[in-house]
């Protein structure tokens, strides 16, 4: 079932006659065109792409073929009359990402339409993805993986930490990437316990380096984090790298359609809570799902019991520890859900690697 005739399903069962799209991210998703001036709308039987002529020509080659590419002088006047020619009258906006002021403006201007908050209906369309994303964030994977290996050619102890996010960036761009899925984090010795550390003009600390990083293809982005060692590992660093390796191998051996989130978190968390010296430090959830957005839902997490996997869902798996003031550890992949388990995307090495 394509998106159009998914989204339409949903228009009817909440009882909305027409849906405009003004998210960008929801835009692509359905049109498979990213642009940034105008909207899209659905109604039962035409779909509509209202953009300048800016965006014209490329979106009649790259939209999907279900829509209509338009550029009226009036947007006002072209919405009213598309409805009116399918006598729409209830039109469903997303409350979750348009501001109230945008509201207001459309109430206004179009006094004699229902404008009715369909909230996440797209975003929830969006949670399983088609065979074609699912390439699409191979590829994007495929792209982080070559940067991992190009950092490890490279890597030596005269560099800083954001000379290695340079590299890192360089390489996904250099291997195709069309812009990065979020801001590159590559942090060093006791900034290494930061989770979401920003890479400092420091040269490398000794003890963990920890890369989180991803690209984006074609929209869709990768994530995965890899944590090695500055200097030689002693007996505690190993310790901690292995609890971490084998939190999170316990998590995707247990991933499948019908695992539940919960159940997931807890299988990586209590591994980690086993020893005293790692209980609480890991504070983060096991995972969050990616699409055109970094951050999707569902989420493994420990409030999610009840909340069962479906095959088609992407989810990153990130166990870590953290033991601020001294250093951290992550280790992520990005997987797909399957009936009987999991697509793992990254194919990245896992040993516990050295930089002497």
């Amino acid at each position: 079932m394509d998106k159009l005739t998914k989204l339409r399903i949903k228009m009817k069962d909440i009882g909305v006659d027409a849906v405009i799209v003004l998210d960008e991210l929801n835009q692509h998703y359905l049109c498979e065109f990213a642009f940034t001036d105008g909207y899209l709308l659905i109604t039962p039987a035409k779909a509509y792409i209202i953009t300048d002529f800016r965006y014209y020509e490329m979106a009649l080659i790259s939209a999907n073929k279900g829509f209509e590419v338009l550029t009226p002088d009036n947007r006002a006047e072209f919405l009213d009359k598309a409805l009116a020619d399918e006598n729409c009258k209830r039109v469903g906006f997303e409350g979750g990402s348009v501001s109230y002021d945008v509201y207001r403006s459309y109430c206004d201007k179009h006094p004699h339409l229902t404008f009715e908050n369909i909230g996440d209906t797209i975003e929830l369309i969006r949670q399983i993805k088609t065979p074609d994303e699912i390439d699409k964030m191979q590829k994007a994977q495929d792209i982080t993986d070559k940067a991992f290996s190009h950092i490890l050619s490279v890597i030596n102890r005269d560099m800083t930490e954001l000379d290695v996010a340079v590299e890192l960036e360089y390489a996904m761009r250099k291997n195709g990437a069309s812009a990065f899925a979020f801001d590159t984090i590559s942090v060093s010795g006791d900034a290494s316990a930061l989770p979401h550390g920003t890479p400092r003009n420091v040269k490398l600390r000794d003890g963990f380096l920890t890369m989180d990083f991803g690209a984006k293809f074609d929209g869709y982005c990768s994530d995965m984090t890899r944590t090695i060692v500055i200097g030689k590992a002693d007996a505690e660093i190993k310790r901690l790298y292995n609890t971490v390796l084998s939190a999170q191998l316990a998590a995707l051996d247990y991933l499948k359609e019908g695992a539940d989130c919960g159940e997931a978190d807890k299988i990586a968390r209590d591994i980690i809570n086993a020893i005293p010296e790692y209980k609480g430090a890991f504070g983060h959830s096991l995972g969050h799902s990616v699409g055109l957005f970094i951050h999707e839902s569902p989420r493994l997490y420990s409030k999610g019991f009840g909340r069962k996997l479906r095959t088609g869902e992407i989810l990153t798996v990130e166990p870590g520890i953290y033991l601020f003031g001294k250093y951290g550890c992550r280790i992520e992949d990005m997987v797909a859900i399957t009936e009987q388990g999991i697509h793992n995307f990254t194919h990245s090495t896992k040993e516990l690697i050295e930089i002497e």
